[in-house]
């Protein structure tokens, strides 16, 4: 039995597959999602531009319109949604299932989504 003074926290345990696969969009088999929100223009932040993974498997474009569009070799579906800026990071919201993924903004110029560095692309 609970007591009121400690809320139940209930946590998940992803790889980092998973976590890249929903950052990426990946349909939710539970249905569940939350509707998302227009996108916000993102003007000035240094995050806008594209990204890439040193192998190339992973691809990100944050635009000035808040939205973002990727590419994961192997997939067919290429993810989309928007964004926002919150602190030291963007969080990603997927258009298709509402999911919402952290990216982490690295001081090194680099971001960090789902154990995979993305650097500024080319």
């Amino acid at each position: 039995m609970q007591s009121s003074s400690s809320p139940h926290v209930d946590t998940t345990v992803l790889d980092a597959a998973a976590m890249l696969a929903i950052a990426m969009g990946r349909a939710s088999e539970t249905g569940l999602g939350s509707v998302p929100r227009p996108p916000e223009v993102v003007t000035g932040a240094a995050v806008v531009g594209a990204w890439r993974s040193q192998d190339g498997s992973v691809t990100l474009q944050l635009r000035t319109d808040g939205t973002y569009a990727g590419e994961i070799a192997g997939r067919r579906k290429r993810p989309r949604g928007t964004y926002r800026v919150d602190g030291g990071a963007v969080v990603l919201q997927d258009e298709s299932s509402g999911l919402r993924t952290p990216v982490t903004v690295l001081h090194e110029g680099e971001l960090e989504m789902a154990g995979h560095r993305l650097l500024p692309a080319a």
